[in-house]
């Protein structure tokens, strides 16, 4: 026991320096899995030659393992120098640190645990966001959304739609976002419900319900979804619209106003372009919305049954329901702007489809929903982004196609696609030292773990080893192998280098990190510097490392790369809890 608290001690104080010498060693400062692949990468300012690296036990300082380097492209981070330190080789549990000449990396665990209890670490995040009652403020918001806008007969009514997530650090609350983070999260579930617990009750305080905190929180999504799609054919998009960002203040303190009251405006699914004011969305269709709702409630109905039998069996109706609305309107359904021209400019709509039908298929067992997510299934093999290389702000989303999986252990060619869909972002990222092949758009984050979900799936499906390591140095990066060397989880790990001053109004006003959020991302610099209102509000403490294809600031100014997303944060459970599962297989 006192030889690992002393490890314990040296592992955090080693996090907060800066490596001396020449360069830095960055690692996954959560730890590694024993026989995962484990790599490091070292980036310098200076044309450094190294030849070979060595481990060293953190306690002793004894040399364990050396290995030789291998260089690589170390301009596209705007450094001289990149190297990549592998040593998947050694495999014996420990604390350890690399060493190369006198740099030395921060100390990191090799053990089965090192992502136990991360899954559910996340969901704290989750019910800090929650709207109408929010455990973590012990106090109530927006307790009267809202009015109907955009109706052809029922604008100007109250419905009830309180509930549901804020959508990041601003109280906007969206289909698209909420409807998936419902989704990745009752998926998570149903790959790997060993790993999660239950400590907290349905309101989000301490204490177990018998429930496991994952399908409560879940829950807490598909309520609020019910009262977006109250019947057949009446759904919903969006609570509030960009005259919410008036600056940081707590939910349950909104000043912001819609000239409706105490009201947020609901803005009806009309299948047309929308807008309240000068700036609109170039909305198609009912599809893309309608169908996400069918999906998040077909795969709810299937997991809830056993809890919530009553409710399972409403949303079953509703999934088949949202499924047939969303075929007689084909087309994408983006959310709605006022004051400015940003909104998530979704434009595919046939992945949403595939997936609904492959939900309602799991769950009625009709051949008639097997074969629509075969028809839809085939218009689109490849998610965009990951063929393209690039994106507008959330233009294909969700950003990973599960559909896919799906139907992957039942026709070979959905296989091939994912592994399609893998080979193009490997094909990107073969001279990158971090290995990441990922579009630096805004949310780039999203896009890690959407590429880490894929990646586990294709494993799951066929254990080709071909993205394997591909697959570790995106989850690397989520952990501090990246030119900044921090987490990009807000908490994680304990004691780490993680984001400290996300753009929040938790950070500003209570002086708390958002745990278990993770932000936005690093952003390619052209974005960055097109982007309004941003403005950093201390000196930038990552400033060497700003010269690459990308930026990242730990800046409550930057709401660019440092603000934590809710969708962003629901769709890692997946891959955290696949990655807690594996551990404890060994």
């Amino acid at each position: 026991m006192r030889t690992r608290l002393l490890f314990i001690s040296i592992l955090f104080s080693a996090f907060n320096s800066l490596n001396a010498g020449d360069g830095w060693i960055r690692i996954n400062q959560l730890g590694y899995l024993p026989d995962a692949i484990k790599v490091a990468v070292l980036i310098s300012e200076e044309d450094i030659r190294i030849e070979q690296f060595q481990l060293r036990n953190a306690i002793t300082d004894t040399v364990v393992y050396r290995e030789k380097t291998k260089e690589y492209d170390a301009s596209v981070w705007g450094m001289k120098s990149a190297y990549r330190l592998d040593f998947s080789k050694f495999e014996s549990a420990g604390g350890y640190y690399i060493q190369i000449n006198d740099i030395k990396s921060p100390c990191f665990r090799i053990a089965n645990d090192v992502y136990d209890g991360t899954a559910d670490f996340i969901l704290n995040y989750m019910r800090q966001q929650r709207c109408g009652y929010n455990p973590y403020l012990k106090d109530s918001c927006h307790l009267h959304d809202g009015i109907i806008v955009d109706h052809p007969t029922k604008t100007g009514r109250k419905i009830d739609v309180t509930g549901g997530w804020h959508d990041a650090s601003d109280y906007l609350q969206y289909l698209a976002t909420s409807a998936n983070a419902t989704y990745q999260m009752l998926f998570a579930w149903l790959n790997n419900p060993q790993v999660y617990g239950d400590k907290y009750d349905s309101r989000g305080h301490k204490g177990k319900n018998g429930i496991p905190d994952i399908l409560d929180e879940a829950k807490w999504g598909l309520e609020w979804l019910d009262k977006m799609n109250p019947a057949y054919g009446q759904m919903y998009n969006q609570i509030a619209d960009d005259r919410d960002h008036v600056g940081f203040r707590l939910p349950n303190k909104d000043s912001a106003s819609y000239g409706l009251g105490r009201h947020r405006p609901v803005y009806y699914i009309t299948g047309k372009p929308q807008g309240l004011s000068k700036h609109k969305n170039r909305t198609t269709g009912v599809s893309s919305s309608a169908a996400k709702f069918a999906s998040a409630f077909a795969l709810g109905a299937n997991l809830l049954k056993e809890y919530d039998p009553v409710f399972a069996r409403k949303i079953a109706k509703k999934a088949a329901e949202a499924y047939e609305f969303a075929l007689s309107d084909l087309g994408v359904c983006q959310t709605a702007c006022n004051l400015s021209p940003y909104f998530y400019e979704e434009e595919n709509y046939v992945d949403d489809l595939e997936l609904a039908a492959c939900e309602l298929h799991r769950l009625t067992n009709k051949e008639y929903y097997f074969e629509q997510a075969l028809k839809w299934g085939a218009v689109e093999p490849v998610t965009p982004w990951m063929s393209s290389g690039r994106a507008r702000h959330y233009q294909f989303y969700p950003f990973v196609n599960l559909g896919h999986y799906y139907l992957s252990g039942k026709r070979d060619i959905y296989t091939d696609y994912l592994k399609d869909g893998l080979q193009f972002i490997y094909e990107r990222c073969d001279k990158d030292p971090f290995l990441n092949g990922i579009p630096f758009i805004w949310c780039s984050n999203n896009l890690v773990v959407a590429a880490l979900t894929q990646a586990r799936c294709y494993y799951n499906t066929t254990k080709d080893s071909t993205y394997l390591e591909m697959e570790a140095a995106l989850r690397d990066w989520l952990f501090g192998c990246n030119p900044w060397g921090t987490s990009m989880i807000c908490g994680l790990p304990a004691g780490g280098d993680y984001p400290q001053l996300p753009h929040s109004s938790i950070t500003y006003l209570l002086n708390e990190t958002t745990h278990g959020g993770l932000i936005d991302g690093p952003v390619d610099r052209s974005i960055y510097s097109n982007l309004r209102g941003i403005r950093l509000l201390k000196k930038d403490e990552y400033a060497p490392f700003q010269n690459g294809k990308a930026v990242y600031h730990d800046d409550m100014g930057d709401y660019s790369t440092n603000e934590p997303t809710m969708d962003g944060t629901a769709s890692l459970s997946f891959y955290l809890s696949s990655m807690e599962k594996e551990g404890n297989r060994n």
